[in-house]
């Protein structure tokens, strides 16, 4: 990898690191770590402080992966704009500007899908948007388009080290995910309102 190339990685942590769950939560004087189920995520946000503010992070998270894809694929082309995209998803869920305490990255790596190939990603929010409908669970609809992830992107004509970091970013979405699994089997899995 070249100094420009590693340069967009960097730039991609460093703008997936930016939290926005954090940000507006601390805006509106709520500590977002001690509210609900203590993520920073979008998720937490609808079910401690409503739809406004949830939408608000969500469309963060969504525009900090494309930004990140978006300067990888300029500086480098697709493979690197995946790179980067993986880089704001480590960002956000090991954030440096918040003491590495961050949210899943499912929203962050819609963004970079909706930045390299629009038709899947869009494809894969509104599967997103249809599984929380019909189960109320974000997790479940989290996990089910982080397993489509990198299938998906291959369908669509994503070959080599495009698709290998298309899988890295699924796995970390379902390593980050790993106490929703254990309550999905316990049968403990949080509902969140319906949409």
């Amino acid at each position: 990898m070249d100094l420009p190339a590693i340069a967009a990685v960097v730039a991609g942590y460093l703008i997936g690191s930016l939290d926005f769950g954090v940000l507006l939560a601390r805006r509106e004087g709520v500590d977002i770590y001690a509210s609900g189920s203590g993520n920073p995520g979008a998720t937490n946000v609808l079910r401690t402080m409503g739809r406004k503010t949830a939408g608000l992070v969500m469309l963060g998270d969504l525009a900090k992966g494309a930004l990140a894809a978006l300067i990888g694929d300029l500086v480098g082309g697709e493979a690197l704009g995946f790179a980067a995209g993986f880089a704001a998803v480590g960002g956000h869920c090991f954030p440096l500007w918040h003491r590495f305490r961050g949210g899943k990255g499912v929203a962050t790596s819609g963004g970079l899908a909706v930045w390299l190939e629009p038709i899947v990603g869009l494809g894969l929010l509104a599967g997103w948007g249809l599984v929380v409908a019909g189960t109320r669970r974000a997790s479940i609809a989290s996990l089910a388009v982080a397993v489509a992830f990198t299938p998906a992107l291959a369908l669509a004509g994503h070959r080599g080290w495009s698709l290998v970091w298309a899988g890295a970013t699924a796995v970390l979405i379902v390593v980050r995910h790993h106490e929703n699994i254990r309550r999905l089997f316990g049968g403990t899995e949080h509902e969140i309102e319906p949409l």
